[in-house]
């Protein structure tokens, strides 16, 4: 396909993947939006050349639920990765994006009703279904990258969990970029119906090069009454990757919404877990954590939307910038008219490894009645002289206490994830 982004190529895109006619319009609609707007206007300077990026690489893999049938080299990447021992070790099904798209497929739980399958795979087999909740949640003219993600979107998750139904392992996606200049556009659609129980797990990684990728997802989450989702992110994106993707989440009476997300890599990135509480008793948490270190702009957060009475919404953000690095925290609060006796409470805590790294905290808090109450701390220290004397006069060297101090910091995140997911953090934050 012709690497210039045009109507030719987003009607070949389209052709390729056999998709309806409605589809096609969407995308050359979403083109279009996407040659009119600006970049935002907030968070950090986007130098991002559109004419050098590659924005679709098909590998020419069939989608598989067998190992032994995916390219070798392909399948050796994810088993460098871990990904094929953890599906054996603890997941109920995993979902893993290879460029442009899902090479293999595989699920447990097919006999309680549960759909788990790649995007491109639902709008083909439950196309009522994917037509019901698709771009209703984030539209596509919302911003630049939104646009952008609605005219070349391919791969991503989508999961369909029936009332009642409690996965009682996590369902996992991996997206691997191997390719320089890429850009990858997966969209992924949730919907966990009434009563309803969902861990989802979501690993990002890609391969460093001297030009910029860009990576711009789109994820829309329902919860439906009483449902729950979790939601965990650990993304280790090289330094030469932009990170821009919008994820949201609408969630109705007494249902509960839990972003757990972990932003280690990225040249920039700018990424806001959102959820809309829609419902009464509605809740949504957010537990973050952002390390950016030398060449590296991570502006990451979480939004909360109060519509309904009585709901509630906790964000706890972690923070580290070290060697030159910047990491903000950015985020919304809103309480309506509507939310009475409803509660937020916001928690912003940063620490810098020296004296050359950046933090800064932009939060807007709105509480728009008077039933209703908003706490916000935030708290920026380095790290303590005392405490690294202290430990490195016990015979420990002065990394080794940095990481120990740095390990304590976040504990209240780790806590949040899987046992294997945690684990890995470990590793990468030593890295």
């Amino acid at each position: 396909m012709k690497k210039e982004l045009n109507e030719q190529f987003i009607k070949d895109l389209s052709k390729k993947k056999n998709e309806p006619e409605w589809m096609l319009e969407f995308r050359l609609k979403s083109f279009e939006k996407f040659k009119e707007l600006d970049q935002p206007t907030f968070g950090p300077k986007l130098d991002i050349d559109f004419d050098k990026i590659n924005y679709y690489k098909s590998n020419d893999e069939k989608l598989t639920n067998d190992w032994d049938k995916v390219n070798c080299s392909i399948r050796n990447t994810f088993k460098d990765l871990g990904v094929i021992d953890a599906e054996n070790k603890y997941l109920g099904g995993v979902t893993n994006q290879f460029e442009s798209e899902v090479v293999y497929h595989n699920q447990e739980f097919a006999d309680q009703g549960i759909i788990f399958t790649s995007t491109d795979d639902a709008l083909q087999k439950h196309p009522d279904l994917f037509k019901e909740y698709f771009n209703h949640l984030v539209n596509y003219a919302e911003n630049k990258y939104t646009a952008l993600n609605g005219a070349l979107w391919s791969g991503g998750s989508f999961i369909y969990i029936p009332k009642g139904v409690k996965v009682d392992r996590p369902l996992q996606s991996y997206f691997r970029i191997e390719t320089e200049s890429l850009g990858q556009f997966e969209r992924t659609i949730i919907i966990v119906d009434e009563g309803a129980d969902l861990s989802y797990i979501e690993g990002c990684t890609a391969k460093n090069y001297s030009s910029s990728s860009l990576h711009a997802g789109v994820v829309e989450i329902y919860i439906k009454k009483n449902g729950h989702c979790r939601y965990s992110t650990i993304q280790n994106w090289s330094t030469d990757v932009y990170n821009l993707v919008t994820k949201r989440a609408i969630v109705y009476d007494n249902g509960l919404m839990e972003w757990v997300d972990g932003n280690i890599g990225s040249k920039v990135t700018m990424k806001y877990p959102s959820c809309v509480l829609a419902g009464e008793g509605a809740t949504g948490n957010s537990i973050s954590i952002a390390y950016a270190k030398e060449g590296q702009q991570l502006d990451a957060g979480a939004k909360m939307i109060h519509l309904a009475p009585n709901t509630k919404s906790n964000i706890v953000s972690k923070s580290i910038a070290e060697a030159g690095g910047v990491s903000n925290y950015r985020g919304l609060t809103k309480i309506s008219k509507k939310a009475t006796n409803s509660k937020a409470t916001i928690k912003c805590d940063t620490i810098l490894m020296d004296n050359i790294s950046k933090s800064d905290t932009f939060p807007t808090n709105i509480v728009g009645n008077n039933t209703s109450t908003l706490e916000h701390e935030a708290t920026i220290s380095k790290v303590s002289a005392e405490k690294l004397f202290y430990l490195t006069s016990k015979g420990l060297s002065e990394d080794t206490a940095k990481e120990l101090l740095i390990m304590g910091f976040i504990s209240d995140f780790k806590k949040e994830l899987p046992m294997e997911y945690a684990v890995e953090l470990n590793r990468l934050l030593k890295e």
